[in-house]
Order: structure tokens, then C-alpha cells, then sequence
């Protein structure tokens, strides 16, 4: 992750060089990411990257826990706007990532990801996606309806939610003419995980 030098830097430097990292992480697949681009970008000496970063892995991750923060808020606002509902949650999310207006961050990971299909994105990271985004949520859930409800059942219940929800967001990028029907397939897969599969 970052160095305690990068967390001290001036509010705007720090963000022009985010910028400057965000302009080529979604400009060129991870593998091609140049650090004289960002650099260059940012306006910076070379050698002030290595002050706030081991290296272009380190700095994905710190981008990727950014928007793993923002997702957090953006979820949490969800929530309590359907008082705690994590099965209309994941449409909720759904609609809100599909749709043609996407905030800035959002904007920014999406077209990392489609720069990126077959990237091993979860190596990158030091945990998994779903492992801590529950927490802090605790408080805006509703678990009453959870056949067991308990923080450690609803983690297991939330990781099959944010797998359909992330299968089928995949799916509405790469067809977004097919976006009806992507939507329509995870409120089925989201009915099978809260009803079950057996008769």
C-alpha cells in the first residue's frame, strides 16, 4: 500500500497524482501501465513514485481500496434507503451500476475492468472484495428474515449475493443491449439463495 510520506502529501497534490494514476490505469491494461506515464502526468520526479509507492501493484491496490470505500458508502446509502434489505439491495445496485450516469469512481473502475477482462484482480488485493465490505454495515441490515441471524451467516449469504451481482453487472457491461435480461436472471439467481433450490 502507500508510504506514511504519500499520506502527508497536500490534499491536492496527493489527488492530481490519483487523477494522474486513474488516467493511465484506465488507459492502458495493467500489464502495459507505465509509472514515467503517471509520473509524467501527475508532474512529479520519478523517484517521488517509490516515496509513495513500492511499485504499480501497490498503487492499483491503494485505487482499488478506494473504491472499495466508496462502494461501502454508496451500499450503505442503499440499504437504508430499503431499511436493510440485502436481497433488493444487490438490484438496487445493480440498477444504479447499470445505469448510462455512473459517478466518477465507479466510471473510473469500470473502465479498468474492461480494459482488463481475464486480469486476476483479486491478487492484487489484500483481501478478498466481500471479506470486510459488511463491516460497518452491521447496523443497517436487517437479519430478521435470516433463517440464522447472525453476522456469520449473513457474510456467507452476502458473498453468494455479491457473486450473482457481480456475474451478472459483468454481463450488462459486456451486452449492455441485454441489460433487461441480465437484471431479470439475478432477481432469479437472488430468489434462489433466499428461497432455496429444493422443492
Amino acid at each position: 500500500m502507500c508510504t506514511e510520506t504519500f499520506l502527508r502529501l497536500p490534499e491536492e497534490k496527493r489527488r492530481r497524482f490519483l487523477d494522474a494514476a486513474w488516467e493511465e490505469f484506465t488507459s492502458a491494461r495493467f500489464t502495459d501501465v507505465s509509472i514515467n506515464q503517471i509520473v509524467r502526468r501527475a508532474g512529479i520526479p520519478r523517484g517521488s513514485f517509490y516515496q509513495y509507492f513500492a511499485g504499480k501493484d501497490d498503487l492499483l491496490a491503494y485505487l482499488l481500496e478506494e473504491v472499495r470505500n466508496h462502494v461501502k458508502e454508496e451500499y450503505r446509502r442503499v440499504l437504508k434507503a430499503n431499511g436493510g434489505d440485502i436481497f433488493q439491495a444487490q438490484l438496487d445496485c445493480f440498477d444504479r451500476m447499470s445505469c448510462q450516469d455512473l459517478d466518477p469512481v465507479m466510471d473510473r473502475c469500470m473502465l479498468f475492468v474492461k480494459n482488463n477482462q481475464g486480469l486476476d484482480i483479486q491478487k492484487l488485493l489484500p483481501t478478498r472484495p466481500g471479506q470486510r465490505l459488511l463491516d460497518g454495515l452491521w447496523d443497517v441490515i436487517d437479519f430478521s428474515s435470516l433463517r440464522e441471524p447472525t453476522q456469520d451467516y449473513c457474510r456467507i449469504v452476502f458473498c453468494l449475493l455479491m457473486a450473482a451481482l457481480g456475474s451478472a453487472f459483468m454481463d450488462a457491461m459486456l451486452c449492455p443491449e441485454e441489460q433487461a435480461l441480465h437484471r431479470q436472471e439475478l432477481a432469479a439467481k437472488l430468489e434462489i439463495v433466499k428461497h432455496g433450490s429444493l422443492a
